[in-house]
């Protein structure tokens, strides 16, 4: 399952992943929390909301993953009661065993707000006596969380931020560029906000950065792996036993992988 803030953002980070995941015979979920309604320099809130959700469910059908329905506003994220509750009750209606969001670092709010819905929500996929909205009952077995890398691969103060490891996604990068091309709302509003010069271009610029820190693949996508307390066994890496020789662990990473993995 992948969560992540806004439609695109999947397909910007996460996608590749998904995309070796489903090739490897897993079911695969997409599950953006915000309707993409400040997207746009032209149309008004609910008419661009309502082109990024076909968009989305495009790209969703491309990845061969269950699309999922936004629940919030873009800059309307937040770590609140009630947006945990409906976070949750999505989680437990999937039961993912993997569970891939954004990084605990990035460059704006709804996606580190994101990411910590998501780890909480599966924190708690099985508390009896946790309630969620609408209700759910608590899941059995494990779940191991990923974090993507943040936007332009560092923190929000400009630092480099390193990947654990690197998923070989040369094979899916076609695959991975028409389900960002599905949001082609976004190509001038990028353009316009943030200099992208190109969301495609710039998505390859930086799957190819990853890539090369592998030193062996020629695109990749980086992810980090959340500490597995209250998660999954300490050995759980799934991620690593179905991608096999598509994974590589950052050299950076060794000894953290002894400490804490057996």
């Amino acid at each position: 399952m992948a969560i992540a803030a806004h439609p695109d953002d999947i397909e910007f980070y996460m996608a590749g992943t998904m995309l070796l995941l489903r090739r490897a015979g897993w079911r695969v979920h997409y599950f953006n929390l915000s309707q993409g309604n400040l997207g746009s320099k032209t149309l008004p809130g609910p008419r661009i909301a309502a082109v990024r959700r076909r968009e989305a469910r495009q790209a969703a059908a491309l990845l061969d993953a269950t699309w999922h329905p936004p629940i919030r506003r873009d800059l309307e994220i937040f770590y609140d009661d009630r947006t945990l509750r409906e976070v949750a009750a999505v989680v437990r209606q999937v039961k993912p065993t993997l569970l891939l969001t954004h990084s605990p670092q990035d460059y704006m709010e709804d996606h580190v707000s994101t990411c910590r819905l998501a780890v909480t929500a599966a924190f708690a996929r099985g508390f009896p006596n946790y309630r969620t909205r609408p209700a759910r009952p608590a899941m059995e077995g494990e779940v191991a969380v990923y974090h993507a890398m943040p936007h332009l691969l560092c923190d929000p103060l400009g630092q480099p931020v390193t990947p654990e490891f690197i998923v070989n996604i040369s094979s899916v990068m076609a695959e991975k560029r028409a389900a960002l091309s599905a949001h082609r709302s976004q190509k001038e509003w990028l353009d316009a906000t943030q200099g992208m010069d190109s969301y495609l271009r710039t998505m390859e610029a930086l799957s190819a950065e990853v890539g090369r820190m592998s030193g062996r693949f020629r695109h990749g996508e980086g992810w980090r792996r959340h500490l597995h307390a209250g998660f999954c066994a300490p050995q759980a890496d799934p991620l690593r036993t179905t991608l096999k020789r598509l994974y590589a662990t950052h050299p950076r990473y060794a000894q953290k992988t002894k400490l804490h993995r057996p």
